[in-house]
């Protein structure tokens, strides 16, 4: 009995740990679009997506995936940043509040950062 509640509480830690929770702030809620892919950022009061414009088929569910989470603001702008470990990557979006616009930054291995303007859907 005392294994099986061992186990329990460690695997209730890893999930803690490897599966943070969304929680965006500030941070608006709503779709954006990133024209040099043709894809669209969902945010969520829980989770991200990426999906694609045409379709709305998911690209990518961030769900359970998230790690070092963070939101902050930078001026007046807020903003959140987050790894995945399954893509390898750090994004980092920041909002524009007079435009409606984010800006997404993305730090990629081996590759040049990725910066692009997204305007609100």
């Amino acid at each position: 009995m005392k294994k099986i509640i061992i186990i329990l509480v460690l695997l209730f830690a890893a999930t803690v740990i490897f599966a943070q929770s969304v929680q965006l702030g500030q941070f608006p809620i709503g779709k954006w679009l990133d024209p040099n892919w043709n894809a669209i950022w969902e945010f969520t009061s829980n989770n991200i997506r990426i999906l694609n414009s045409n379709t709305g088929e998911v690209y990518f569910d961030f769900s359970g995936k998230i790690q070092n989470f963070k939101v902050f603001v930078d001026g007046a702008q807020p903003g959140i940043s987050f790894s995945c470990f399954d893509t390898e990557k750090t994004y980092s979006f920041k909002a524009n509040l007079t435009n409606n616009n984010v800006v997404l930054e993305i730090d990629r291995e081996d590759k040049p950062k990725y910066t692009v303007t997204m305007r609100k859907q």
